[in-house]
């Protein structure tokens, strides 16, 4: 592996691995926790599922801040994910995407915001209801 790093052939660090760095230590030994180093956490393989069918949207509002989705959180979204009571979806009502918890019981269906400020949404009384996908993860910084 070349790793003269002034070279114009340098691509960044995209090509080494965590196992390709070596650690170094003020005493010049290695800890005992390098023996049993293991890759790092591949964020794609820990929340997607179902890799062409995950997209990633940013949340936009407070509609679901008592489910723990604040305003621009990163909404991890599975469309081949099946819609049934209690999940949070993306759901594109008379051409608006909106988050919402979904509802259902034994005569009509409904979107439940997690925020009182909101009112649920019967979906009886619009024309143009269609699931866009069901949240599966949340991402949101910290304060």
């Amino acid at each position: 592996m070349d790793t003269n790093y002034s070279s114009p052939s340098y691509r960044g660090s995209n090509q080494f691995t965590q196992h390709d760095v070596v650690s170094a230590s003020a005493t010049g030994f290695g800890t005992a926790a390098d023996d049993y180093m293991e890759r790092g956490i591949d964020l794609n393989e820990q929340l997607i599922r179902n890799k062409p069918a995950t997209f990633f949207f940013k949340m936009k509002g407070d509609a679901m801040t008592d489910a723990g989705i604040f305003d621009n959180d990163i909404l991890v979204v599975d469309r081949s994910m099946k819609m049934v009571e209690g999940r949070i979806i993306v759901a594109i009502l008379n051409g608006e995407l909106l988050v919402r918890r979904f509802h259902k019981n034994f005569s009509s269906a409904f979107l439940i915001p997690e925020n009182s400020r909101y009112k649920p949404i019967n979906l009886a009384e619009f024309t143009e209801f269609t699931v866009w996908g069901v949240v599966t993860y949340t991402i949101h910084q910290l304060a």
